[in-house]
């Protein structure tokens, strides 16, 4: 989503501008960035290849 098109109810004035603490706090929602993926699910893909690779290393080695 981007904030070029988008105009602020409170001045009226276009957002990707921030004229007014509305239009900044509407244009810092829009374009946070953070983590896409829950760290709850990177820490079980990280248990579930260690898991992976243990099993592995029990069969073949």
């Amino acid at each position: 989503m981007s904030c070029e098109h988008l105009v602020c109810a409170n001045c009226s004035g276009p957002v990707v501008e921030g004229r007014c603490p509305t239009c900044r706090a509407a244009r810092a929602e829009v374009h946070r960035h953070g983590p896409s993926v829950p760290p709850a699910l990177v820490l079980a893909g990280l248990v579930a290849l260690l898991f992976v690779a243990l099993l592995l290393q029990r069969l073949y080695g």
